[in-house]
């Protein structure tokens, strides 16, 4: 048997759909179809009842669904201490987190949290949007840190759920500064089109970047120059002076003080994402739910 069948399962008793399971895990449908039924196959049971529509788990697989959320997150942790050398201290608690947000956000939101609640043992996982999310669902973390926006929703909408909005991201374009002002300015001209560093395609900021030109005051004449799908990286290659790019505010902060970057753009040139933090209530530990108890009396609860 092989680790990814069981996350392939796990996304699938949650979408409740082939095809969106097959979206998230980057596979055709039948090559999805066919892994899940190579773990049937290895079980020697039906985990899938393909009689009736939409997907629905066999009693088989109603009871292998929460073994493999056991194994999955043993053999997590497993890793993590032969990773890592040394135990975790008693209490631990694992965020998952996109790598934006754990470069920008989330160290000083610890610090804050930690002035009220106390020392906090914790370990990140970071990784793009997608693996967060999905990392969370599977039972590979006790939370889950993450973006939120209309027009490209975290989509955890079982009861079991529950979310808490931290705060609120701007992502804006900026550009390497001379004399106080953007080298490169929007929207740049049809003659002469502003370098543009962009984001690869599976990025969740390419998505936003598409809202942000989709919406702009007026066209944006662009050449793309580059691609990545880590912020981080296109701020190094913007302080380069290679061109423009938007970036979430939280990671410039310190360069726009310095004057190294300037805004590419006014208002009309962002978008916000709000900032937000789930739980899985079914994940019962004690130090879980006293944290979330915590921050549940500092912060607004989502929906």
């Amino acid at each position: 048997m092989e680790t990814r069948w069981l996350e392939d399962f796990l996304v699938l008793a949650e979408t409740g759909s082939f095809t969106r399971a097959a979206e998230l895990r980057h596979l055709t449908q039948p090559a999805f179809s066919r892994r899940i039924k190579s773990l049937e196959s290895w079980l020697g049971a039906d985990l899938i009842d393909r009689t009736t529509y939409p997907t629905r788990l066999t009693e088989a697989g109603v009871l292998f669904r929460e073994q493999a959320v056991g194994m999955l997150s043993q053999l997590n942790t497993t890793r993590a201490l032969l990773r890592g050398l040394q135990p975790l201290a008693a209490g631990t608690l694992e965020f998952a987190v996109p790598h934006t947000l754990s470069f920008s956000f989330f160290p000083k939101w610890l610090s804050q949290v930690q002035q009220g609640y106390g020392a906090l043992p914790c370990r990140l996982q970071a990784s793009n949007v997608h693996d967060a999310l999905l990392a969370f669902v599977e039972g590979g973390s006790d939370l889950l840190m993450c973006y939120h926006h209309p027009k490209q929703p975290v989509e955890l909408t079982d009861p079991r759920y529950l979310g808490l909005r931290l705060g609120v991201e701007r992502l804006r374009p900026f550009s390497i500064a001379e004399n106080g002002r953007p080298r490169h300015q929007l929207p740049g001209s049809m003659e002469r089109p502003l370098p543009f560093l962009g984001y690869a395609s599976n990025a969740y900021f390419r998505l936003m970047s598409d809202v942000i030109l989709e919406q702009a005051p007026q066209p944006a004449r662009l050449a793309l120059n580059y691609e990545t799908d880590m912020a981080e990286g296109l701020k190094h290659m913007v302080l380069e002076g290679h061109g423009l790019a938007f970036l979430p505010e939280s990671s410039v902060r310190r360069e726009l003080l310095e004057g190294l970057l300037a805004a590419a753009g006014d208002e009309g040139w962002q978008v916000e994402m709000e900032i937000r933090l789930y739980l899985d209530q079914k994940r019962r530990r004690p130090a879980l739910k006293a944290f979330w108890d915590y921050l549940a009396r500092q912060y607004p609860r989502v929906g």
